[in-house]
């Protein structure tokens, strides 16, 4: 290859990934991530992906929830941008699990914020929250596994989601630095011969 033909296909790889939106150039995995914003969790690692690099929209937020931004964010990529997968992680020792709803309102409260009054997005004044309600917005939760496989099915169901895009859930173990399905923890089977199924 001569230089020239070398500096044409750079160029036109920089042209194709500056331009992905106009060209309909979807990200490389077709994937799309959610994610708790846990600086323990690292999503490439994780799932093997290089999201800096173009092959991945990930989505990060407090707990790695399926808030109704998040299925604003997921509905575009997957009806628009060209994502045919979600894959959605959360992680134990989650912050989400360190206090209960009530603790943080009350905190809130004493540090003089009128939760019932805050506003939640800038261009959408309307919307607001019931009062008495912004606890179940902050959505604390106790169980890791219950909540990773209660928003699967509540994605897989959303009527903004396209039937055909595969949605999967899994726990990154901060204590092993390894994925696994909820509800399933390889550590409560090689400990005694009962787990073991000993005969």
């Amino acid at each position: 290859m001569s230089l020239k033909q070398q500096l044409e296909s750079d160029f036109e790889s920089r042209k194709h990934w500056a331009l992905r939106r106009q060209m309909g150039i979807p990200n490389n995995r077709r994937l799309w991530v959610c994610a708790c914003m846990d600086e323990r969790l690292p999503v490439d690692e994780a799932l093997g992906i290089r999201g800096d690099h173009g092959d991945a929209h990930v989505f990060r937020n407090a707990g790695g929830l399926i808030t109704d931004d998040a299925i604003r964010s997921a509905m575009l990529t997957c009806n628009f941008f060209g994502t045919e997968e979600i894959v959605i992680i959360n992680h134990t020792e989650c912050g989400m699990m360190s206090a209960h709803t009530d603790t943080l309102v009350r905190a809130l409260r004493e540090k003089g914020i009128d939760v019932d009054k805050v506003q939640l997005d800038p261009d959408l004044p309307e919307l607001t929250l019931r009062e008495g309600s912004f606890g179940k917005w902050i959505k604390m939760f106790s169980d890791v596994d219950e909540v990773c496989a209660r928003q699967v099915e509540y994605v897989r169901n959303h009527p903004l989601i396209p039937d055909h895009v595969t949605v999967s859930g899994w726990i990154w173990e901060v204590e092993t630095g390894h994925l696994r399905p909820p509800h399933f923890r390889v550590g409560e089977k090689v400990n005694t011969n009962k787990a073991m199924g000993a005969k």
